[in-house]
């Protein structure tokens, strides 16, 4: 009897209830084979319906018995499988990260206490694969618990250990779990540093990987951490070599912008990449920019300058930059020297002409067709002994075989005779009646 009141003040309370909430929490509870068949059957629906109990119910008790049964074995199954699945991921752990692991886990969650610092350090220096890196991130997780609940530590692990779990990430390949060493805010009690930004950026470099770095970069905004100039170095670098102006100045703009003070060789990058596209406005930005940090010119910086004169039809003033650099250039470097200013006149103008638009193509063609003679002229007047440079020479028939010269009147001997044989000062007039008319031909057809 007792057994059929409560059934009735069940069956108010459900046809009242129109929470939906009520509901959901009641399907949480029971199985979804349960609620099917309780849902499919329609001598319980009547039981819900009535005040009268139809049916017997010891059989509907069995018939409930059975499908918590049934449904007790497919939780059974399902765990199986989950078993199976946990296997095939830890079957390519290594044995030595494995038994790190373990011991670790054992101190923590078995004995309670702080495992030594030394297990951690060598499970990380012992991750030779993905799955590795996969347990060393919820070992960590794990750490950060124990030290919040049993050591009441609210600090993050040190930067020095947070830079060498991310270059095990990078070592194996997991970059995304490296990117987690970013975060301010997460679950393993990393201390996000620009140092492990440093070791993600390294790896996109040296996978020419442009979108990585925009997500590091991205990364390194959102966490609000610290540009060095090292950072300037390596993007740049990635940019130079992966041949993305846009984005070279869009960093560029930042680092500026939040302070850094750019190294020699950032400015080295950024001024010779603006040279080779021919940007001479950005060029002498960069230029006032370097002057305020750095007071003399490098190699470099130096020759891009000179280029940039060259640009503005400005042939002195990119002869007296080369004399001045000639002059300081040490001992060390002065093969250096003459190697890129034999590129500058050999390779430099078909690369940056190459690179502008068409309307532009023939009027820098012009510049360069009178200038490049004018600025070898002025270097000989100024003391730099052209005709004692074979270097230079070898550049100019480089020039010659590009341009084809055999359209011209003047014979490659005879260029050779007036180049380097000479006694009298180099013949800019000539030179550009045998060479630059044909030069220009040869840029107007691009």
């Amino acid at each position: 009897m007792q057994g059929v009141l409560k059934a009735h003040q069940l069956a108010r309370v459900l046809r009242r209830s129109s929470s939906p909430i009520f509901l959901n929490s009641v399907s949480r509870v029971l199985s979804p084979c349960i609620l099917e068949d309780i849902q499919s059957s329609s001598q319980w629906r009547g039981y819900f319906n009535s005040g009268t109990i139809y049916g017997n119910y010891m059989q509907k008790e069995c018939n409930l018995q059975r499908n918590v049964c049934q449904c007790q074995k497919c939780s059974v199954m399902l765990r199986a499988s989950f078993s199976t699945e946990a296997g095939t991921v830890e079957s390519g752990v290594t044995e030595s990260v494995k038994e790190l692991y373990d011991k670790i886990l054992k101190s923590v969650v078995d004995q309670r206490s702080a495992p030594p610092n030394a297990w951690l350090w060598s499970l990380i220096q012992s991750c030779a694969n993905r799955e590795d890196a996969n347990l060393l991130f919820d070992i960590m997780q794990r750490l950060r618990i124990f030290r919040l609940s049993n050591l009441r530590i609210h600090e993050n692990f040190n930067c020095a250990l947070c830079q060498e779990i991310t270059k095990a990430c990078v070592r194996v390949g997991a970059v995304d779990l490296g990117k987690k060493v970013l975060w301010k805010h997460s679950v393993y009690g990393l201390t996000p540093n620009i140092g492990s930004a440093h070791h993600l950026l390294l790896f996109a470099k040296q996978h020419s990987d442009v979108k990585l770095l925009v997500e590091i970069m991205n990364l390194v905004k959102k966490n609000d951490l610290i540009l060095q100039p090292g950072t300037v170095d390596i993007v740049f670098s990635i940019c130079s070599q992966t041949d993305n102006w846009d984005l070279i100045c869009k960093y560029g703009k930042r680092f500026v912008k939040a302070g850094v003070k750019l190294r020699k060789t950032s400015f080295d990058t950024w001024m010779e990449f603006a040279s080779k596209i021919g940007d001479v406005d950005a060029l002498w930005k960069i230029e006032k920019i370097r002057s305020e940090i750095v007071k003399e010119h490098t190699l470099g910086s130096g020759l891009s300058c000179a280029k940039g004169f060259l640009i503005d039809h400005k042939p002195e003033d990119a002869a007296a930059v080369i004399h001045l650099l000639n002059q300081t250039v040490p001992d060390s470097r002065r093969q250096k020297f003459m190697a890129e200013l034999q590129k500058l006149v050999a390779d430099w103008p078909l690369e940056v002409i190459k690179r502008q638009k068409d309307e532009r193509r023939k009027e820098l063609a012009a510049t360069l067709q009178h200038d490049i003679p004018a600025m070898l002229s002025a270097l000989s007047n100024m003391g730099l002994k052209l005709d004692k440079q074979p270097s230079l020479f070898n550049a100019f028939m480089s020039i010659c075989t590009c341009f084809s010269l055999r359209r011209c009147d003047t014979s490659l001997s005879g260029l050779k005779e007036l180049f380097c044989f000479g006694k009298h000062e180099y013949p800019c007039n000539k030179i550009e009646a045998a060479l630059w008319n044909v030069a220009y031909l040869k840029f107007s057809t691009f």
